[in-house]
Order: structure tokens, then sequence, then C-alpha cells
């Protein structure tokens, strides 16, 4: 297979863009595109559907093809695959029937492949992403091979969109299905935070709605071990300040621990809502704000997994949180620098709400605070 990605700040940097990858002949099937909510994605998807070339798409937080990252612009990975080794599915949610919806797709995947392989996006913040995953494990087991995200809207937390050549929604899920026994798909998920202190019991909480932690409330808790003013009320931004300076990681049984940063904050009762369960009873532990480290530590796992699973890829796609560019300003570069050098093959990548992997060495998970890079190569 190969690939080539492309980038632009207009439909027409598209288009011209798109006409210089095929001018050698270059003849891609499929587009996995990552796109600002203020471009014309209509405009996008059609220039792409007269080309012929199927549409996986995500609005974003940010997008990249290297390590130059853009903001309000599109970044976009093509693919002359083989049509007979992937199928794309697109469904809306009806209700809160997220669970159902990815039993569907999963489905109508193993009809398709005898051993399917997915990448997927989902749209709306109020999503239940693990849900979504459950659902993949419902129809084809605990071994089921997911890789994904949650879309994007520029940071204005309003409302985000997942699109293929004539359909798009606010509320619904764009997944790719590959044929695994043509495509080989292996990634991985770090977040690279460091756990400080001792494990902590959350006493109070529902589903992702967190009360108290050791009988304190959690955002007082919060501020005592971070030591942060806050003095402002505006629930956005404290929620920029916790989960950029102390977050929570959840701790798991099996696998690495998943993080769990407040989004909304509540403070008339010192709650906060992370975007993801955080089950009452389970253990958690504060991070420590992130440093080079914590970006080495991305690099190094991609590297150990070329090393043991995935020697060679055609191409990578990258999904990383939007905390990790609030946190890591213009030093983000670097690790998306560090991240295409691994195999330096062709990427795009876009800033995420959540991304969604299995955790090294554990689960299906939903994920904050963290890259996860999928590597790609057809048989």
């Amino acid at each position: 297979m190969k690939a080539k990605s492309i980038k632009g700040k207009s439909p027409e940097d598209i288009q011209s863009a798109l006409k210089q990858s095929m001018a050698d002949g270059f003849r891609p099937t499929i587009a996995i595109v990552f796109i600002s909510v203020k471009q014309d994605r209509k405009a996008v998807c059609k220039i792409l559907d007269e080309a012929g070339i199927a549409i996986f798409g995500a609005t974003t937080n940010g997008e990249f093809t290297d390590e130059n990252l853009t903001n309000g612009e599109m970044a976009m990975l093509l693919l002359d695959m083989n049509p007979a080794h992937f199928t794309i599915f697109f469904e809306e949610f009806n209700g809160n029937n997220y669970r159902e919806t990815a039993q569907a797709i999963a489905k109508k995947a193993i009809e398709t492949f005898q051993n399917p392989a997915f990448l997927i996006a989902g749209s709306s913040m109020k999503t239940d992403a693990e849900a979504l995953l459950f659902g993949f494990e419902d129809i084809i087991g605990e071994h089921a091979n997911v890789f994904g995200c949650m879309a994007g809207d520029d940071f204005t937390f309003s409302e985000q969109f997942i699109f293929t050549n004539h359909m798009e929604s606010s509320r619904g899920i764009v997944a790719i299905v590959f044929d695994e026994d043509k495509v080989i798909i292996k990634g991985r998920a770090t977040c690279g935070w460091k756990a400080v202190g001792t494990p902590k019991t959350v006493t109070k909480s529902e589903g992702n709605h967190v009360f108290t932690v050791d009988n304190v409330p959690v955002l007082e808790l919060t501020r005592k071990y971070s030591g942060l003013e806050i003095r402002s009320k505006d629930t956005v931004e404290v929620a920029t300040q916790i989960a950029t300076s102390l977050p929570l990681q959840l701790q798991r049984e099996k696998g690495d621990p998943i993080m769990r940063p407040g989004i909304f904050v509540n403070f008339d009762d010192g709650s906060f809502m992370c975007q993801g369960t955080v089950p009452q009873g389970s253990k958690v532990r504060f991070s420590l704000p992130p440093d080079f480290d914590v970006m080495e530590m991305v690099i190094k796992g991609l590297g150990e997994l070329k090393a043991t699973e995935m020697p060679e890829a055609d191409a990578l796609v990258v999904f990383t949180c939007t905390g990790r560019i609030l946190s890591f300003s213009p030093m983000m570069n670097l690790e998306i620098e560090g991240v295409r050098k691994v195999w330096n093959v062709p990427m795009a990548g876009m800033f995420s709400m959540a991304e969604l992997a299995r955790a090294y060495n554990g689960n299906l998970e939903m994920h904050n605070l963290t890259t996860c890079c999928v590597a790609l190569k057809e048989k």
C-alpha cells in the first residue's frame, strides 16, 4: 500500500494538493480526513467523492501531517488500499444507544470479514465512548482490535462532527473496518504522566461524576495538593487548570492506569465530571505536571512496538488529546516529530476529545491526556 499525506487551509488547497499527489499515477481509495469545524466539510467531501475516494472524517481541536501543528485547517492521509480489504460504516445514535450502535457495526463487520479490525471516530461530548468499546467487545470478543477518537470542535466544546462521503452527524460514529487477514493494524496508547502520592479511594461517584475522594470533595482535595488558587467561577477555565496541573489517574487491576481529568466543575458541591467513568470504590492517584519525560515515553513506547510487533508500516494515524497541546503548548511539535521518525512514513493526526485504544497490557479503554498512534500495513 502506498500512502501520502496532504494538508490545506481551504478546499481549493486540498483540490490542488490532491491533484499534485496523483500526478505520478497514485490513486487513493480512502482518505482519513481531520478537519476544523471552521472549514467547509461538504466542499472537501465533494472533491474527494468526485475522485472516487472513500472518506473517514472527524472534526478536530487541531491537526497535523508532520511536526507543524495547525488549528482551523485540514490534514489528510491518502491510502491506495485495495477496496476489497476495507469498508466504511456510518451510524447515528438513537438516544443513548451507544453500546447497541457499536454492536450493530460489529455484527456487520463480521459478516464482511472473518477477522475485522476497526478505526473509529465518534461525535458529541455526551457520548459514552466506553459503551462503544463494550459494544465491539460484546460481538467480537475481548480481543477486539479497535482504535479511534472522539471528535473535536476547535476548543469551543459545543458541537463536534464525524462524516463520510454523503453523511455527517454530531451524534454518531464512523468506522473503517479492515480485513485483518489483509491489513496489519497495530497501535500504542501512552499518556506518560507520572503518578504522585498514595492511592486514594473514590468514596462517592456516579458514572463519570466524581463527588468525593477519601470522603473529601474532589475539587477541595485537588486544590489542596496542587496549590492552585482557583478564583474564577468559569468551569471550563478551572477544568483546564485541573487537567493540565494535577489530573486523576484511575488505577486498573490489569494494564496501565487511565487518565481521568475533570472537564466540568460544580462549585456548589466541589465535584467534577470526568470524560470517562470513575467507579465508586476505585483507586485513584494524582499526576504530576508533565515534563519532557512524558513525550519521551510516547516515542519510546512506539520504538518498542516497532521492535516487537510492527517492524514496517505503510502509514501512521495519530490521535492525541487536546489536553496535551494545552499542557505542552509549542513543545508538542517535538513529540509529533519523534512519533513521525519511528517509522518515517506518511502520517496524519488530530487533537481529540478522547482517545480509544487498548491500554498497554490491559483492556480497551477510553483515554484522556494520551497519545494513541496507529500503524497500518497492507500485506
